[in-house]
């Protein structure tokens, strides 16, 4: 009896390892053909430039090409479907963003869900929006905005780059957060609202630091605050506005989504390779040009950021009565 326990035991050891073993083969061999990143907006924006870099950084890591496709259309949802309905083989990625976080409460007829149809990979960048005015307003901070507003209610127009974008949901959460009765003025994009802000048509804007800087840098716009937790490196005088008005916190933050399903392993390796190459100077050199900050971390981290970001905004869509249906 001892010798046919023996080999049972030799056999089951051998049947644990075996999943192991595939996992561990299969993230050897991955990938074995080209991989194609999706991004639902068209070329040009800060998504798009480090986008390419780290498709980039990835075919050279991982020996195949990483193709940088644009599939823009209805606010990133496109190519967010388009992806959710991919087969979750690893060779079909969503290059994700903080617009994934508010279609999901701002569209109410999506063909995907994308909290439930995509594992989170791994984030990758977030750039800060600068709260910023006209110098012709009387205000320097932003107590002393809250309190113009608060004396001039409905006089104060807030632009943004567009309904549902983050420069207008950086608005509305200020509003739902401070109570302020400020009016949203939406444009086609972050340029022609810029112009109107540095001519004195709107007053105030909640814009991505990276349009915006060279204006602030010139006086052009007096900036009041960044709206991330911590300070930008681009501007490290400038305060926050969770300093003033606590738990605020807004960034635009990019990251690599995958269709649920997707092995883990791949979803592991993606990850670290990812990480890797947020520590290459050439990419962080990029990220401080455009007044970014990496965002290295596990899947369950960007998992926790998807799902807090999904959440506020669903409250401040609620909050604000805004639908794009």
């Amino acid at each position: 009896m001892n010798i046919p326990r023996r080999r049972f035991l030799q056999l089951s050891t051998l049947a644990a390892a075996l999943p192991a073993t595939s996992r561990l083969a299969r993230a050897d061999a991955y990938p074995a053909h080209p991989v194609h990143i999706v991004l639902g907006f068209p070329p040009g924006g800060s998504s798009d430039v480090i986008g390419r870099l780290m498709a980039q950084s990835l075919a050279e890591k991982l020996g195949k090409p990483f193709v940088f496709d644009n599939k823009p259309g209805a606010g990133g949802n496109i190519g967010t479907e388009w992806v959710a309905k991919a087969a979750p083989d690893g060779y079909t990625l969503l290059w994700s963003t903080s617009a994934n976080a508010v279609n999901a409460s701002l569209y109410h007829k999506l063909n995907f869900d994308f909290l439930k149809d995509f594992e989170s990979v791994a984030g990758v960048f977030q750039i800060p929006n600068v709260m910023e005015v006209n110098p012709s307003i009387p205000v320097k901070s932003v107590p002393e905005f809250i309190a113009y507003a608060k004396a001039n209610p409905g006089k104060i127009n807030f632009a943004s780059g567009g309904f549902g974008t983050t420069s207008h949901m950086a608005g509305e959460l200020f509003k739902f957060m401070t109570g302020v009765d400020i009016r949203h003025v939406p444009y086609r994009g972050s340029a022609p609202a810029l112009i109107d802000l540095l001519s004195g048509q709107v007053q105030a804007m909640f814009d991505l630091m990276p349009a915006s800087i060279g204006f602030i840098r010139a006086g052009k716009l007096r900036p009041l605050a960044v709206t991330t937790a911590e300070k930008s490196p681009a501007l490290p005088d400038l305060p926050t506005v969770g300093q003033f008005v606590p738990g605020y916190q807004v960034s635009t933050w990019n990251g690599v989504s995958m269709p649920r399903g997707t092995p883990s392993d791949i979803v592991e390796r993606i990850n670290k390779e990812i990480n890797a190459g947020l520590a290459d100077p050439k990419i962080k050199a990029r990220l401080a040009d455009l007044g970014a900050t990496g965002l290295p971390g596990t899947p369950a981290a960007f998992a926790t950021l998807v799902a807090q970001d999904t959440k506020r905004w669903a409250e401040v869509v609620k909050f604000a009565h805004i639908s794009a249906d």
